[in-house]
C-alpha cells in the first residue's frame, strides 16, 4: 500500500511539473521529461494521456502543448483577438504561475477580466480547493471541468471585448462575497495616477471587487507599468502587491515600492 501511495504522489508531482513547464515554455517534449524525472518514456506518455483526459494539455508528436479552450473557437480567424492573447504571452504565463502560488487551499478569490488573469486561472494547482468569484465568462468556462474549484459567476451585461459581465447587477452580485484575494488585470498602472481601465463599466466592476477583498494583487506585465488609461479604478496606494515580469526596469518598479507596495518580479 505504501508503494502505491508513493507512486501516486510521484505521478501527481510529475503532472504538476509538466503543467507548470507548459505554462512557462508553451511546449514539452517526452524525451526531455523522461530524463528530467528519471522515468521511462512510457511513463511520461501515460502522464500526458492522463493530463489530456483532464483537459490540461493537448498531446502532439513527441510531446504536448497547452490546450486552447473551445470557448475561443469562434475567434480562430480573428487576428486582433489572437494578437491580444499572444502579446507578452511568456511573461503573462510566469505572472500567472506566481500569482497562483499565493493561493491557499480553502480560500475564496476573485478575478477580473483580462489575458493575465486568465493565466492565473490556468495556473491553479491540482486539488486547489478554492472558490472563484468572477464576472468573466471565459474564466468560468475554463474552470468548468475542475472538480476542486467552486465557481460563482455574476450576472450582468456581456461586453464583447473580453467576455466580461458589467453593470449594476454585476456589482450587486459581487457584494455578496468577501474574498481573501483579488487578482486585478489593468490596462495601465501608474504610481501617481493609479490603476486604470479603458472602459468605465469595467472600472466600476473592479472597484466593487476591491471593496470586498482582504488582499489586492495587480497582475500586469511590464508594458502596463507607467501607463494611464481613460478610467480610474483606484489610487495605486490602495493595492498590496504588484506581480510583474523581470522585463520591468528598476526605474519602473521603484515608485511602487516607495508607496509600500510589495513588488514581485518573475
Amino acid at each position: 500500500m505504501s508503494d502505491l501511495i508513493a507512486s501516486e504522489n510521484a505521478a501527481a508531482v510529475r503532472a504538476q511539473t509538466i503543467v507548470e513547464k507548459l505554462l512557462h515554455t508553451g511546449t514539452v517534449a517526452v524525451d526531455e521529461l523522461a530524463a528530467q524525472f528519471g522515468v521511462s518514456v512510457a511513463t511520461v506518455r501515460r502522464d500526458l494521456v492522463e493530463l489530456e483526459h483532464r483537459g490540461r494539455l493537448r498531446r502532439t508528436h513527441g510531446g504536448a502543448v497547452p490546450i486552447e479552450p473551445l470557448l475561443y473557437e469562434p475567434f480562430r480567424y480573428n487576428s486582433s483577438f489572437h494578437e491580444q492573447i499572444d502579446r507578452n504571452l511568456a511573461e503573462k504565463r510566469r505572472i500567472g504561475l506566481a500569482a497562483a502560488a499565493l493561493i491557499e487551499p480553502g480560500e475564496t478569490i476573485s478575478l477580473t477580466a483580462g489575458t493575465t488573469t486568465t493565466q492565473v486561472t490556468r495556473s491553479l494547482r491540482p486539488g486547489a480547493n478554492v472558490t472563484v468569484v468572477t464576472n468573466t465568462v471565459n474564466v468560468a468556462m475554463e474552470l468548468s471541468q475542475r472538480a476542486d474549484v467552486r465557481v460563482f459567476v455574476t450576472g450582468g451585461f456581456l461586453t464583447g471585448g473580453w467576455f466580461s459581465l458589467v453593470g449594476p447587477a454585476t456589482a450587486q452580485a459581487l457584494g455578496q462575497f468577501f474574498v481573501d484575494k483579488v487578482f486585478i488585470g489593468v490596462n495601465g498602472i501608474d504610481a501617481q495616477r493609479g490603476l486604470t481601465s479603458l472602459h468605465p463599466e469595467e472600472a466600476a466592476v473592479i472597484q466593487a471587487m476591491l471593496r470586498q477583498a482582504k488582499r489586492r494583487i495587480v497582475v500586469a506585465d511590464h508594458s502596463k507599468l507607467g501607463v494611464v488609461a481613460t478610467s480610474l479604478i483606484c489610487p495605486t496606494a490602495e493595492i498590496h502587491q504588484l506581480i510583474t515580469d523581470a522585463g520591468a526596469t528598476e526605474a519602473q518598479v521603484a515608485p511602487f515600492r516607495q508607496l509600500g507596495i510589495e513588488v514581485l518580479l518573475v
